[in-house]
């Protein structure tokens, strides 16, 4: 009888480790904008580009750093990437006073996430057993929660103790803490497809129904996910000053809490893609989240509502995570290792192009009915629900005959 081997447990905890790290400084630019926007003077349009300048290294790096992991080690990959990840970082403490240089640092930050996140989870799965990968996957998607909840955690506290500057140069000396940590820690290992001789082109990957619509069913999610976690604070904000409450009085906590909610959600979300079928599950659990959002719409002003409203928009935030890591698991399971990188850098890049939209179509909302009230707010959440409706929409296609993977 065959005794089934256990799960490395120390290899799976090692690569989130390191992802938790490189995250902290996550949330730097977004919750110090109000700062940087009295400071360096800038217009409303100048903090969106700081704001958004993020994703746009990252969109334009992914492509071609995520597709070399099929022709080299990902490690060597997130190792070069984390390195200037940390650079750009410590960059932004020492020489950006002004629009321009912050501009450029949290580009390449961008480019370094690029080169982290998703090669670092192929770094992982190359180094698991076939049998271990989709909870593999499930664990190292649910630390991208963890660390991006943390970096709110701790910006909440350290934000008024520490000057701005210090709290880049922290998170610096973070990301150069997981380059130490993989560097020793990860042995180096050639990539799965060395040795197979499989047709890894681009094109093989874009004639792929499957591929495809787990893209774009990672973009509405993104949509969803990136649009509530841009506006959520700034939600709360506003419900504060309607009806000032104890549930909304430190927006930022309640903003760390929802981004910790995934860590579980994204978890739970792959063992139920295990116990019903992945796109049965993907497909129940993304109509949960339209609805979700649509009560969240009808609301309207959380603070006015006491705390089952708090309760409500919490669950709201877990259920949006119920689909991530079974879509990304599902990717990776489903796509031969000779095309895995080109097609996790085709689902990064249109994944996180559904990151930028989605704040962009909640704050037109906002702005065509009104951000002042009621309305405008309601008309937000529905662009959520939007967003997950497309996603629901590529998902249909996965089970549908088209060119397959050979």
């Amino acid at each position: 009888m065959t005794v089934p081997a256990a799960f490395p447990w120390r290899l799976v905890l090692l690569c989130c480790g390191a992802e938790i790290l490189t995250m902290l400084g996550f949330a730097l630019v977004p919750t110090l904008l109000p700062t940087f926007t009295a400071e360096w003077g800038l217009s409303a349009t100048e903090g969106g580009w700081l704001g958004g300048v993020f994703f746009l290294g990252y969109i334009t790096a992914v492509p071609l750093l995520v597709s070399l992991t099929d022709r080299y080690d990902a490690r060597r990959i997130y190792l070069l990437a984390a390195s200037l990840s940390a650079l750009a970082l410590a960059a932004f403490a020492l020489f950006a006073r002004s629009f321009v240089p912050g501009l450029l640092c949290w580009l390449v930050a961008g480019f370094g996430l690029a080169g982290t996140y998703m090669p670092g989870l192929r770094a992982l799965t190359d180094r698991l057993p076939v049998a271990f990968q989709s909870r593999g996957t499930a664990f190292y998607t649910a630390s991208f929660g963890t660390g991006a909840g943390l970096s709110y955690l701790l910006l909440e506290g350290l934000g008024r103790l520490l000057p701005w500057p210090l709290l880049f140069a922290l998170a610096a000396a973070a990301v150069a803490a997981a380059v130490a940590l993989i560097a020793f820690a990860l042995p180096p290992k050639l990539p799965v497809t060395a040795a197979g001789s499989g047709d890894g082109g681009w094109r093989s990957v874009l004639r792929d129904r499957r591929i495809l619509a787990f893209c774009g069913a990672y973009c509405g999610h993104n949509w969803e996910l990136f649009g509530f976690r841009s506006w959520l604070v700034a939600y709360l904000t506003w419900s504060h000053l309607q009806t000032p409450s104890a549930l909304t009085a430190a927006p930022g906590i309640v903003a760390a809490l929802a981004t910790f909610l995934a860590v579980p959600a994204s978890i739970l979300g792959n063992e139920g893609a295990h116990r019903w079928g992945r796109t049965v599950w993907l497909r129940r659990v993304m109509n949960l989240s339209a609805a979700m959002a649509l009560l969240v719409a009808l609301m309207g002003n959380v603070g006015g509502h006491g705390w089952w409203a708090m309760v409500l928009l919490l669950a709201y935030a877990a259920t949006m995570n119920l689909d991530s890591a079974a879509m990304t698991a599902g990717l990776l399971t489903e796509t031969p290792p000779d095309r895995r990188g080109k097609a996790l850098a085709l689902y990064a890049c249109i994944g996180f192009a559904g990151g930028f939209v989605g704040p962009v179509a909640f704050g037109m909302a906002l702005d065509a009915f009104g951000r002042h009230g009621v309305g405008g707010w309601s008309a937000g959440f529905v662009t959520l629900a939007l967003g997950i409706g497309l996603a629901r929409l590529s998902i249909g296609l996965v089970d549908k005959k088209g060119p397959a993977a050979t």
